[in-house]
């Protein structure tokens, strides 16, 4: 069943958003660049100095491992909350699947910690254009089943979230259909959150017009960009469900939170998707209101993220 509430309406929480929003008009929209200042940006990330003053701080634990299943190896980094976790949340981080690092979700994934007893599991997985779309897929999967797996004596018997945003969302829903493989291990997560993610590697027509009133992202070169993302393929390739999973089977998903911002354009993605999964189980669908992509992360939408730690807590604390 299908959940759709607005978020954001408080005189409050829109003032917010119209400020940033326009500090955002004068920006530039994202887009992906060239691959050898591509590749100069994934080498200032990599370098860029650590923030574990904030999670020590904290009393949070971090621990960086290479874990393996069946042959296969991805890299994690795991967060140890300071007293007996309650759940386990699985992060994917977003960046486009060119930038960005586990770290980058610190401030939400320290939420997490304080507010629902929560050790985290972030995927370090491989950034395009070195590594395929399917290779970065795989390596979310392998810590998805080395974190599910009941021999892990880390985090056995723990429920788990999934939990991604943008291309992390993505990344989270690919992964989930994969695990349709293994249900057993499906169905100790309990429930995934995922923000403005894209669905359909193609472009959703709120992608393919997207305008000015659109914040961010580079809609209609985003279509573009997911070519040159999966190169060789043509559009009906890209539609593949292991690739762009709103044209997969979603029977046996957990519920879910789907989040997206008025002004974002991937709105269609988050909104075809909900209504797709909603056929399936309880989704929850939250249209944030005036809100760009990429929002959690410009400090404004705290009642979001208030909302979605309720809803985890409502989903493993019995």
């Amino acid at each position: 069943m299908l959940t759709r509430i607005t978020v954001g309406e408080s005189d409050h929480e829109l003032a917010q958003m119209r400020r940033l929003n326009k500090v955002l008009a004068r920006l530039p929209r994202f887009r992906l660049p060239p691959e050898l200042i591509l590749q100069g940006l994934q080498g200032l990330i990599k370098l860029a100095p650590l923030p574990s003053a904030k999670l020590t701080g904290h009393g949070v634990g971090t621990e960086h491992q290479t874990v393996s299943v069946e042959g296969a190896a991805a890299s994690v980094r795991i967060l140890h909350p300071v007293g007996t976790p309650k759940v386990v949340v699985l992060d994917i981080h977003g960046g486009g699947w060119v930038i960005g690092h586990p770290r980058m979700n610190d401030a939400l994934n320290l939420g997490f910690i304080s507010a629902c007893d929560a050790a985290v599991v972030s995927v370090d997985y491989r950034l395009a254009p070195g590594a395929s779309l399917e290779c970065q897929i795989q390596d979310c999967l392998v810590a998805a089943r080395w974190l599910l797996d009941p021999g892990n004596l880390l985090f056995a018997g723990l429920p788990v979230i999934m939990v991604g945003e943008s291309a992390g969302g993505h990344l989270a829903a690919a992964c989930l259909l994969a695990l349709k493989a293994w249900p057993e291990l499906l169905q100790r997560i309990q429930g995934a959150v995922l923000y403005y993610g894209v669905y359909d590697l193609t472009g959703t027509p709120s992608v393919r017009t997207a305008g000015p009133n659109t914040l961010v992202l580079d809609g209609p070169g985003m279509v573009a960009a997911m070519r040159r993302l999966t190169p060789g393929l043509s559009d009906e390739q890209r539609r593949a469900p292991r690739l762009s999973p709103l044209y997969a089977d979603l029977d046996g998903l957990p519920p879910a939170v789907l989040i997206v911002g008025e002004r974002d354009p991937l709105l269609d993605d988050t909104l075809e998707m909900a209504a797709r999964w909603g056929e399936i189980t309880d989704v929850d669908l939250w249209v944030v209101r005036e809100a760009p992509h990429g929002f959690v992360h410009f400090g404004v939408g705290k009642d979001v993220i208030k909302r979605v730690q309720e809803w985890v807590r409502s989903r493993v604390w019995h």
